[in-house]
Order: C-alpha cells, then sequence, then structure tokens
C-alpha cells in the first residue's frame, strides 16, 4: 500500500467477536446461500430459523448489518479520495441547488460563504474536527492546527469565544464555526441555540450562561475587553453538525445510573429541536473517539444514534476516529458534501414581494417620464418603512 496506513474494516478476530457477542450468527454479506440452493441463508440464518425472527429483530439485525458492512464499503471506495475532495474544493454557495417549483438561482438568497455550525457536549471533539478537516482539504500534515484543542476536558469548558474558519484557509465558500460546549442545563442550550439560529453567529463573539461562576464571568469579560478584534460579520446558519464522543454514547447505553443516562438524554432532547432542523432536514451527526473503541462497540453506537434520534446510521451518521487514513478521509469529504448540498437544498427563496415592490420602482421613470418629485419621494418613504418592517 505504498507506506500509507489503509483502514482495515474488520480483522478476524474482531469478526468471531462480533459473531459471538453483539451480531449472534451474522455474516457481513446481506444474503449468502448454502450448498442446498433450496434452502437460502440470509445474515448467517437459515430462512427456516430466520422467518422465526420478529419483525423488529429483522429490522435490528438488518440495521447492524448494513452498518458493519459500510466499514468494509469504505476500504474499496478509498481511491475516489481525491474525485470527492475535488467536488468540495470546487463547491460554491448555491452551486448544488436542486433547481424546483421553476425557481431559479436568482430566486435564493444565496450567502457569499455557507456556515456550517458545530454542536456538541463538552469533549465530543468539536475543535479537534476542525483541525481534522483542515488538513484533509489542504493536503499539508505539516500545517499548524486552527483550534485549540482542550488537553483535559475535565478543567474548564474548551472554547468560551466563537470561531470562523475558512475551509480550506483563505476560501470563500464556506466556513465552520467552532462553539462553546453544550451544558448539561437544557434551557441553557435552548437559549444559546435559539441566538445562533435566529440571529446569527459572529467571529469573535464571548459565549456566557448563567450557570458561570462569578470568577468565570470576570475572567472573560477581562479577556473580552483586552480583544482588539474589530466587530465581524455577522453570518446566518446554513446548516449544524452535531458532534457526539462515541466513548461517552457507549457509555451512556451501558452504563444504569443517571449520569450516563444524562448524556443519551442531553443528547435526544438538543438534536429534535426544531431550531435545528431545516424544513425536515436534521443536522448531520459525527462520531468522535472512535480509536478508543472496538469495531462492534463502534457499530453499536451509531445503530443506537440512528434508533435513538430518528435518522439513517449509515446516511447520516458519520464514525470520525482520531486516525489519518484514506478511509477516514473519505468520511470527511462524505459528511462536509452531505452537509453543504442539505444547506444548498434548503436556502430560503427571497421575498418575493419585496421583489416586485424594488422592480416596480426601477420601473417607475420609464412608465411614466412625468412623474412627479413629490410621488417618487412617497414612493422611497413607502420602500424604506417596507423594508424596515419586513427586516
Amino acid at each position: 500500500m505504498g507506506g500509507d496506513t489503509i483502514f482495515s474494516p474488520i480483522s478476524a478476530i474482531e469478526e468471531k467477536s462480533l459473531a459471538e457477542q453483539d451480531f449472534p450468527h451474522e455474516s457481513i454479506e446481506p444474503s449468502l446461500y448454502s450448498e442446498d440452493e433450496n434452502d437460502p441463508v440470509i445474515n448467517g440464518e437459515s430462512v427456516r430459523d430466520y422467518v422465526d425472527f420478529s419483525p423488529a429483530e429483522r429490522q435490528r439485525r438488518k440495521v447492524y448489518a448494513e452498518v458493519l458492512r459500510s466499514y468494509e464499503e469504505l476500504q474499496h471506495k478509498s481511491e475516489r479520495l481525491e474525485e470527492a475532495k475535488s467536488k468540495i474544493l470546487s463547491y460554491t454557495p448555491g452551486s448544488w441547488i436542486e433547481k424546483v417549483a421553476g425557481m431559479d438561482l436568482s430566486d435564493y438568497d444565496v450567502p457569499k460563504t455557507t456556515t456550517l455550525l458545530l454542536i456538541g457536549p463538552k469533549g465530543s471533539g468539536k475543535s479537534s474536527l476542525v483541525n481534522k478537516i483542515s488538513r484533509v482539504l489542504e493536503d499539508d500534515n505539516f500545517a499548524p492546527d486552527r483550534a485549540q484543542v482542550s488537553y483535559d476536558i475535565s478543567i474548564g469548558n474548551g472554547t468560551y469565544f466563537l470561531q470562523e474558519y475558512l475551509i480550506p484557509r483563505g476560501s470563500g465558500s464556506f466556513c465552520l464555526y467552532d462553539t462553546r460546549s453544550l451544558s448539561n442545563d437544557s434551557s441553557e442550550n435552548l437559549k444559546m441555540l435559539k441566538r445562533w439560529m435566529t440571529k446569527g453567529v459572529r467571529h469573535g463573539e464571548l459565549v456566557k450562561r448563567e450557570s458561570d461562576c462569578s470568577s468565570l464571568k470576570g475572567q472573560l469579560k477581562c479577556k473580552a475587553q483586552k480583544s482588539s478584534c474589530n466587530p465581524s460579520q455577522v453570518r446566518k446558519i446554513n446548516f449544524v453538525i452535531f458532534v457526539v464522543n462515541g466513548l461517552s454514547m457507549l457509555e451512556s447505553m451501558d452504563g444504569d445510573n443517571e449520569t450516563n443516562q444524562s448524556y443519551t438524554d442531553m443528547i435526544a432532547t438538543t438534536f429534535k429541536n426544531p431550531l435545528l432542523s431545516f424544513k425536515d432536514d436534521k443536522p448531520a451527526i459525527v462520531v468522535t473517539h472512535g480509536d478508543l473503541l472496538s469495531l462492534s462497540d463502534r457499530v453499536r453506537v451509531r445503530v443506537h444514534l440512528g434508533k435513538l434520534l430518528g435518522v439513517p446510521p449509515t446516511r447520516q451518521i458519520f464514525d470520525i476516529p482520531e486516525s489519518n487514513d484514506s478511509a477516514v478521509a473519505l468520511t470527511i469529504v462524505d459528511m462536509l458534501r452531505y452537509s453543504l448540498e442539505h444547506a444548498d437544498r434548503n436556502l430560503p427563496g427571497k421575498d418575493r414581494l419585496m421583489k416586485k415592490v424594488w422592480f416596480a420602482f426601477l420601473d417607475l421613470p420609464r412608465q411614466n417620464s412625468k412623474i412627479h418629485s413629490s410621488e417618487a419621494a412617497f414612493f422611497l418613504c413607502f420602500l424604506w418603512l417596507f423594508l424596515i418592517f419586513r427586516l
């Protein structure tokens, strides 16, 4: 393989472990046949035995097999990495819009830069994800990390100021926004997310919470005052990427105490908040820290998240561990493609009434060259009031 580290989806030992533990009698292949053509085998089970499963159990086994097979497919698709990267690098806002209902690009409110918001609990790996994405698209393994990564998540909350990262550096096509971690208090999360999703985000903006202790508030206020950064542009959020720590998720799944369960509850409650959805499209999900888990546990986490959040685990949940092989790079590119496609698909249409008023104003001189200045002034005043009211 030319010295490159290639992701091995499953070893013989892990396959045996999966068969004995999480996936009894299941094979990687979705449908195999025994020597007797009249006795087909499905997921390693004779049809005679398979039909005894309940519909829910059949569906569970099918989903597990699909997720497990997705790791195998990554290895075979890794040769298309450069082609996939080229598509991301050639992206411009609105270029992937599906023109439906007779609408054209000019009918949409297309941003200058598509903005993807990263959210997630404490220690989920949002800042690390920014660095990984940047490295994959810039092809520079020696470039310094762009986002500050917390070494010990037990100390502090990591990111306190919103950080904008143009991807790749210097490009204006799309950007990632690294944010402060979600709180254990759902009301605080709701307040924070509502502000971002309705009013937009701004680079360098301090994110404060009511639950912050007085000493922390003082330190953050001092840091904000010392910042020499001028007020930056407010960007409207175009799509959301929800980052989840796979190790914490697994502990929550297997734990039976209230602390473990609270992690799952917080993920589900936040994810299902309508503020994060664009029409019917819910956020993309990135699972991190998979390098600390076995393959069987990584599959379990994706399947569990899919069921918990009501999304397809093979198409909307992206497993991105802390490694630099081609399969992980391809997963990162696929996640960005998914996010940008959905961002374009849900761009709001321009206000047609406002367009009609504006074009009517521009067409007035042609329609009536003798229009009085008082009438023009009245119309301008009306247009100004209309715009203020709409905004």
